[in-house]
C-alpha cells in the first residue's frame, strides 16, 4: 500500500498561524474569568471556555505534529518564511495563556504549563531574533504587526508567573517584551507610513498593535501590585489604539475571510480584561460600561470567528496553497 494514500492532501498546507485560535479562545476565557471576579458573572462560563480552548490546542498540536512528521519540508519552509515565522510562538503563547486560565482551578497543571510555555517561548524568541539579525532575505515590506508575537509575547509571562511565586523570572520576560515593543513599533509604523499598504490578508494583524500595551498593563499591575501612572499610560494608549481601529470597521468588514481574522480576537480580549481591571480598581462608571460592552463584543466576535472558521473548513477553504 502506498503510504501517501492515507495522507490528508491538505495537511502540508496547514498553517502554523492557526494556533492564533488558541490565543483568542484563551483570551476570551481570561476576560470572562476577570468578569466573574469583578462583575459577578457565572464562573461556569470561563470554566467551559477553558475546556474548549484546551481541546482546540490539543487538536491543533496533534494536527501540526502530524504535519511535522509527514511533511517536514513544509514546516521548514514556514520556519524560513518572513511572515509565517512570526506565528510559531503562538504555540508557546497558547501554553502560557492556558496556564494563566488554569491557575484558579488546577494550580499544579497551571505551573507545569507555565514552565513549558515559558521555556518554549524563550527558545522561539532566540530563534526568531537570530533569524532577523543574521538573514539575507528579509525586506521592509515583510514586516507587519505579527512581528510583535515572538518578542513582545514575552510580556505575557507575569500573568501566571507572579501568582506562582516567580517574580524575578517574570520581570526578566516582561523587561524583554517591554523594551522590544517600541523598537518593533518603530519598524512597523515606518513600514505603514512610507511603504505600500499591507495586503488584505494581513490587514487584521493591525489589531495586534493593541495587545502589547493592554497585556503590558495587566502584567505590570501583577508585578507592581498597583495601578500607578505608568500602568495608566499603558492602558490608555491601548484604549486609543482600540478606538483608532474601531473607526476602521468599514474597512475590515469588507475583507473576505482569512484565518488571519483570528488576529482580531486576542487583542480585543486583552483590552477587555484590561478595562475590567481598570473599572474595578477605579470605580469609574464609564469604564464599567465600556468593560461590559467590550465583553459582549468579544463574545460575539469569537462566536463569529469560530462559526466562520468551521464554515471555511466545510467549504475546503482552509489548508490550501498560499495565493
Amino acid at each position: 500500500m502506498n503510504p501517501a494514500a492515507n495522507d490528508h492532501p491538505r495537511l502540508a498546507h496547514l498553517p502554523v498561524s492557526i494556533f492564533a485560535m488558541v490565543m483568542g479562545l484563551s483570551g476570551l476565557t481570561l476576560a470572562w474569568q476577570k468578569s466573574a471576579e469583578t462583575l459577578g458573572t457565572p464562573p461556569a462560563v470561563p470554566a467551559a471556555l477553558f475546556l474548549l480552548a484546551a481541546a482546540v490546542f490539543v487538536l491543533l498540536c496533534l494536527a501540526y505534529g502530524t504535519k511535522l512528521v509527514r511533511h517536514p519540508a513544509a514546516v521548514a519552509a514556514e520556519l524560513n518564511h518572513p511572515v509565517r515565522l512570526a506565528f510559531f510562538p503562538t504555540i508557546s503563547i497558547g501554553l502560557i495563556l492556558l496556564a494563566t486560565a488554569a491557575r484558579p482551578v488546577a494550580p499544579d497543571l497551571s505551573l507545569a504549563l507555565w514552565w513549558s510555555g515559558t521555556a518554549a517561548h524563550l527558545a522561539f524568541t532566540l530563534y526568531v531574533i537570530n533569524a532577523w539579525v543574521f538573514h539575507d532575505r528579509f525586506q521592509i515590506q515583510h514586516s507587519n504587526p505579527a512581528w510583535f508575537i515572538p518578542v513582545v509575547g514575552n510580556i505575557l509571562v507575569p500573568l501566571a508567573g507572579v501568582p506562582h511565586g516567580h517574580p524575578e523570572v517574570s520581570w526578566f520576560f516582561f523587561s524583554l517584551g517591554l523594551v522590544f515593543w517600541p523598537v518593533l513599533m518603530t519598524v512597523i509604523v515606518y513600514r505603514l507610513f512610507f511603504h505600500p499598504p499591507l495586503p488584505a490578508k494581513l490587514l487584521p494583524t493591525l489589531f495586534i498593535l493593541v495587545a502589547p500595551p493592554a497585556v503590558g498593563f495587566l502584567s505590570y499591575v501583577r508585578l507592581a501590585g498597583e495601578i500607578d501612572a505608568f500602568a495608566r499610560v499603558l492602558y490608555y494608549f491601548g484604549l486609543f489604539l482600540t478606538l483608532f481601529l474601531a473607526v476602521q470597521a468599514p474597512r475590515f468588514l469588507r475583507l473576505r475571510f482569512f484565518l488571519s481574522w483570528w488576529a482580531y480576537s486576542f487583542p480585543v480580549a486583552a483590552i477587555t480584561a484590561a478595562t475590567l481591571t481598570m473599572a474595578h480598581a477605579t470605580g469609574e462608571p464609564f469604564l464599567h460600561g465600556l468593560a461590559v460592552a467590550l465583553l459582549a463584543l468579544l463574545s460575539l466576535l469569537l462566536a463569529i470567528l469560530f462559526g466562520r472558521t468551521a464554515l471555511a473548513v466545510l467549504r475546503g477553504e482552509i489548508c490550501v496553497p498560499e495565493e
